[in-house]
């Protein structure tokens, strides 16, 4: 008898079903938009001056990016500036947040996760992938768990072989 005939994959007859957050990762670039750059002496917006500047911007230069709006100077900003700006995003950008680089991956992943269709993993046992190549915000483990939760017989967290249970539905 053939050594290999008696390997048997356990993992594959588990029934457990495997999903990586890294899969619902926009694949678009993102850029940071620091409204320090409109600032007067570093300190001040001037409104003349800033309407001017926002209107000789080349903002093609955002198409289809993911923008972080940010103000890395400590300065007041007028909420009437960040909405200037908004304006001038919206037909172009992919999507843009008032925040860093960090709460627009956030969102991001927030944004993919509303939008997963979760059906398809109705009363399956789920491993939600731990480890990969990317950082993966706690906040998308989180909000697909909420998601999920409903769902599924079973949640666990890491890989097929070595699983932390989370969540079982009691039947």
């Amino acid at each position: 008898m053939d050594i290999q005939e008696n390997i048997i994959n356990k993992v594959a007859q588990s029934g457990l079903v495997s999903f990586d957050l890294a899969d619902l990762q926009d694949k678009g670039e993102r850029v940071v938009y620091d409204m320090k750059d409109h600032l007067f002496q570093g300190l001040i917006l001037r409104e003349k001056d800033f309407r001017e500047q926002v209107k000789n911007q080349d903002w093609e230069v955002f198409k289809g990016k993911n923008i972080a709006v940010i103000c890395s100077a400590d300065a007041i900003v007028p909420t009437w500036a960040y909405m200037l700006i908004a304006s001038k995003l919206q037909p172009i950008a992919n999507f843009f947040v008032f925040g860093d680089l960090e709460l627009l991956e956030t969102a991001l992943y927030l944004g993919a996760i509303e939008k997963l269709d979760v059906q398809k993993f109705k009363n399956q046992r789920l491993v939600i992938k731990g480890c990969g190549d990317i950082e993966i915000p706690v906040s998308a483990f989180m909000a697909l768990t909420s998601k999920l939760n409903p769902i599924v017989k079973s949640i666990m967290y890491g890989e097929p072989c070595s699983t932390v249970p989370i969540f079982k539905r009691k039947d």
